[in-house]
């Protein structure tokens, strides 16, 4: 079983700062895949990032350069750095890990 809690959302202005945190708690994460998932109000979820197991990253093309996917997995934690932030942006961001979700977190950018 698979437990993750998201943190770190908010309100915050366009072209400010937050730092989204994935807690997960289970077996080791250190072999997997951890995502990013972001849904706003009346639109379907979408990817916005994964760090890979292997080192690699992928990023959603309207996030890249403002947006930072990273891992611990000693902790097994998973983060996003958000920079630059848009009123775009503004969703519920949820982590994928091993086909859980999280519940989310609130993102919310006023413009």
């Amino acid at each position: 079983q698979v437990q993750l809690v998201e943190s770190g959302g908010g309100l915050v202005q366009a072209g400010g700062s937050l730092r989204l945190a994935c807690a997960a708690s289970g077996r080791s994460f250190s072999d997997t895949n951890m995502a990013w998932y972001r849904q706003a109000p009346g639109k379907a979820r979408e990817f916005v990032a994964i760090s890979g197991y292997l080192g690699t990253t992928l990023y959603l093309n309207a996030v890249k350069g403002r947006f930072t996917v990273s891992r611990d997995n000693n902790t097994k934690t998973l983060y996003l750095q958000m920079n630059n932030l848009k009123h775009a942006d503004t969703a519920i961001y949820s982590c994928y890990v091993l086909a859980f979700w999280g519940p989310g977190t609130q993102v919310t950018v006023s413009s």
